[in-house]
């Protein structure tokens, strides 16, 4: 066992933690800002903290050098001689004191690297006998006292000397926590993503009813649903309007209400969760799955026929409106083997607006979409002689629905493995199963693939051509993508492009930091504005702002150049060290992941909660320019960009 780094560390008469680290010669130990990709950077975490408090971030006055070093493919900051680091200690109560922690590092030499770890306890027999409690500016003299005693000129002339480096740490802590919600008004904030995601999430629900009136479920209840209406109005033209109505109308509260009490149950911030929730996901995964198998024919899935026999036989010994709700009640249940998965990803999907108005949109986009054929096939029945009879034509939109189902499937598993870090479903892996997906789609729809319940192709109609041609398009579109292509089209639904091992590509936008604490301390000491993204694994808008908008030359030397991006997760799973414990809206509640870290973050200092979320701030957590959202106007977020390092300069 090699230790090329030793440590010692000790408090001295100032209150400070002092470590010194040993470097053995030929070796280095890196600095504490590491660039996202790099080796790993000597951090300092404390685990526990009695009767002390800790003030700012670990420093170190010691000179580093930065050399470039090819595995790493970039300038890597280090120390080349024995660097030493302090914590500012404030003491509040000598008995309890207790401090506790880790040093996690890595130091290399021109042959290989060691990661290294160091566990660290002080207790009050630590403490100097001289050492009393102190307060905060006793440690860290604030600017206005400097000012008081030496005077703005020698203030000016001390900050620059290099005799009094510790002048170059923050003169007083920042409470960067701080909410600046007026603020943000006040800088005309008009943020309209719930607007733009409530109307996206109405698309998606209309698209999905529309969707579920093609599959095998739901087609042929068209008939019984005709057959039903010429039995109750045959002469009274107004009342079959109104029974036709009055059946639409049913079906979409049916669905509405069935939407709503989920979300209910659940609740609309639980069903978010439940997006990234790594149970959930592998459920879904496996049931859509089980519905892609069932859709390709090996086994038929329906519910129990005795409870739609029984609505049924309702429908038909009730009158008057009764009837007509039990009927659109049958509807709802001898289609759900169909039409559940898409209702299930449209839940999860509209649970994103973080209040019940999203899964009530989606729901009444999807019912509305659904209702409007039903009622008007209830109203003219003789449209019916102009449909196409359910046959060969039917199950080849089920086997089709069922590839979907595998495409889908993936995206849940996706989620799942981002969200706790697996790393089993990698971007190229990924996208080497759908590839593959839809191939076989382009060939079983030129009949070079038959399933057991198809019937024979004599011939390949235009309608199937046309939706091969676009199936192998759509395949041979991703296969760049394994080289590292962004793949635009699909960037909401494939894992980001830094799951990719092989990547040629060099266009994409890295966070420098993933801890916000950490960002704001970096972007302190070296004078640039803040770029906050509040971000989330599952987050689909996320990915369509990196792919669309942060891949523009512009955006991306913008971002890279002038500014600080701390990527926020609101969606990580990873394992606060201790709960923490917080009061909202006068209700007490823990925060036990990352994710549940940063999410609080968004809604106390920013009074929002939905992704993607950016905000430009200056070196006191104060907001620069109006936040920012789901908007891929490049141009515009250009100009959101440019005023927040304009104003910060202006500051400054």
């Amino acid at each position: 066992m090699h230790e090329p780094v030793k440590w010692k560390y000790n408090i001295n008469e100032s209150g400070e933690i002092v470590f010194q680290a040993t470097v053995e010669r030929g070796w280095k130990l890196y600095d504490m800002n590491i660039p996202e990709g790099g080796p790993i950077p000597t951090s300092f975490t404390f685990d526990e903290v009695k009767g002390a408090e800790l003030v700012g971030k670990v420093f170190t006055n010691t000179e580093t050098k930065s050399q470039y070093e090819e595995v790493f493919k970039m300038n890597v900051p280090y120390f080349s001689e024995n660097p030493t680091f302090i914590q500012k200690l404030k003491i509040t109560d000598r008995e309890k004191f207790l401090v506790s922690g880790s040093i996690n590092f890595m130091s290399c030499n021109d042959e290989s690297c060691v990661p290294g770890n160091e566990e660290f306890k002080f207790t009050g027999t630590a403490l100097p006998a001289s050492l009393k409690a102190a307060k905060v500016t006793d440690i860290i003299p604030s600017t206005s006292t400097l000012t008081e005693k030496i005077g703005d000129d020698s203030l000016s002339t001390l900050k620059a000397s290099t005799q009094l480096t510790t002048l170059t740490e923050p003169l007083s802590p920042v409470d960067y926590w701080q909410p600046v919600i007026t603020e943000l008004q006040n800088l005309g904030n008009n943020i309209s993503s719930s607007n733009k995601t409530g109307l996206l999430i109405f698309l998606i629900g209309f698209g999905g009813g529309f969707l579920a009136l093609l599959t095998p479920c739901v087609w042929p209840i068209i008939p019984m649903t005709v057959s039903f209406f010429l039995k109750r109005s045959k002469s009274n033209r107004k009342k079959a309007v109104t029974d036709a109505v009055t059946y639409g109308l049913s079906i979409i509260i049916i669905y509405l209400l069935l939407g709503l009490l989920i979300t209910a149950l659940f609740g609309a911030s639980a069903l978010n969760d439940l997006s990234t929730n790594a149970i959930f996901n592998l459920l879904f995964f496996a049931l859509l799955i089980i519905f892609g198998i069932s859709f390709l024919g090996a086994f038929d899935l329906t519910l129990p026929s005795s409870w739609t026999n029984k609505i049924d036989q309702k429908a038909e010994s009730t009158t008057g409106l009764i009837s007509i709700f039990f009927m659109a009640f049958t509807l709802v249940l001898v289609s759900f083997s169909c039409t559940g998965p898409i209702i299930g990803t449209l839940l999860v999907e509209a649970a994103g607006l973080g209040s019940m108005t999203g899964p009530a949109i989606g729901m009444f986009g999807f019912s509305l979409a659904l209702a409007i054929p039903f009622a008007l096939f209830a109203l003219f029945p003789s449209w019916l002689q102009n449909l196409p009879q359910s046959g060969g034509w039917l199950n080849s939109v089920k086997v089709v629905l069922g590839f979907l189902e595998f495409a889908l499937a993936l995206k849940f598993l996706s989620v799942a493995d981002l969200a706790y870090g697996w790393r089993i479903l990698d971007r190229e892996v990924f996208l080497v199963l759908w590839i593959i997906l839809f191939t076989l789609l382009g060939f079983y729809l030129i009949g070079k693939i038959k399933f057991a319940h198809d019937s024979d192709l004599k011939f390949v109609s235009i309608p199937r051509l046309f939706f091969a041609i676009i199936s192998f398009a759509f395949a041979l579109y991703m296969v760049p993508g394994l080289w590292g292509a962004p793949l635009k089209a699909i960037s909401a639904f494939s894992p980001p492009l830094y799951t990719q091992d092989f990547n040629l590509y060099q266009g994409e936008v890295h966070p420098k930091y993933f801890d916000y604490e950490e960002g704001m301390e970096y972007a302190r000491k070296n004078g640039k504005p803040v770029l906050i993204d509040f971000t989330g694994y599952g987050c689909v808008n996320c990915r369509e702002m990196e792919a669309s908008v942060w891949s523009d030359p512009r955006v991306k030397s913008i971002i890279d150049n002038d500014c600080v991006l701390i990527s926020l997760y609101v969606d990580d799973k990873t394992k606060l060290p201790e709960p923490v414990e917080i009061t909202e809206y006068d209700k007490t509640r823990k925060l036990r992941t990352v994710g549940d870290k940063w999410s609080y973050l968004q809604r106390h200092k920013f009074g929002a909660n939905a992704q993607p979320f950016y905000v430009l701030l200056d070196n006191e957590g104060m907001p620069l320019a109006p936040a920012y959202s789901y908007d891929k106007q490049v141009d515009k977020y250009i100009q959101f960009l440019q005023k927040g390092v304009e104003n910060y300069k202006s500051k400054k």
